[in-house]
């Protein structure tokens, strides 16, 4: 009963802030219409100057876009938590007859939805605009269980930062170094080209992996040890912000 509890108390929650976030235009133009303008730029304007061998670069680019499109999605989440927070709304949930846990549940679920929706617009203008990917039914299921884990896992990175910042505008802070780290992996170009010292650092952080392994995967690839590697850099992600945010959130709530 409990459990039936909290799963109808987080899609109440789930609702009101999705409710809230489709009121706002330019969350809906941020999170959906910049990543497309990116890849615009990218394939029409740098494209033809990048070498990525025997793969078209619209092939090539829309994993790194996929992730582009994830961090400027959490990155809502963070403000609408800090807000919550801030306004003191949190603290009238709690006083409220509700499963604790689904107050932020309704926002991690919310996230989820979110940007489902957002990188469903992104596949259809790659589409659009030439990308073919040759997966099979396996390699699509593989990619988009790697998508939805790097979801949760940048959602619950957005979770501690919105309990942590002292203000709204510092919330969304920690989406520029998630930018960043996309820049200085193979999202965009590949990392042969970039200096020894950078492309060390771009071949081991975990933006690369889980964007090679995605396109690997979309291309007809195979599961092989760099889909393993995201796995696990989602899954430690995953576990170190969770247990993060849970400490946090209960240090703020007392």
């Amino acid at each position: 009963m409990k459990f039936i509890h909290f799963l109808g108390d987080t899609a109440v929650m789930s609702g009101r802030v999705i409710r809230h976030s489709t009121r706002s235009i330019d969350t809906i133009i941020t999170v959906i219409a910049m990543p497309i303008m990116i890849m615009l730029l990218f394939v029409y304007i740098f494209g033809g100057a990048m070498n990525t061998g025997d793969v078209s670069y619209i092939n090539y680019i829309v994993p790194g876009i996929l992730l582009f499109c994830i961090a400027s999605g959490v990155a809502y989440s963070s403000l609408r938590i800090n807000n919550d927070l801030t306004k003191g709304i949190f603290e009238r949930f709690h006083s409220m007859p509700i499963a604790k846990a689904s107050i932020l549940g309704g926002h991690v679920v919310a996230s989820l939805v979110f940007n489902v929706i957002s990188l469903l617009a992104i596949f259809l203008v790659a589409f659009g605009m030439g990308f073919r990917p040759k997966a099979d039914v396996l390699g699509w299921v593989l990619a988009i269980g790697i998508l939805l884990l790097s979801v949760l896992a940048f959602t619950w990175i957005a979770v501690t930062f919105g309990l942590l910042a002292k203000s709204f505008e510092g919330a969304g802070v920690f989406s520029y170094i998630l930018m960043l780290l996309l820049f200085v992996s193979s999202a965009f170009a590949p990392t042969d080209s970039m200096p020894a010292a950078i492309r060390v650092f771009a071949e081991y952080q975990p933006m690369t992996p889980l964007i090679e392994s995605i396109r690997s995967l979309l291309l007809g690839g195979t599961a092989d040890k760099t889909t393993l590697v995201a796995v696990l850099w989602s899954l430690a992600i995953l576990a170190f912000f969770w247990a993060s945010a849970m400490r946090v959130y209960k240090r703020r709530m007392k």
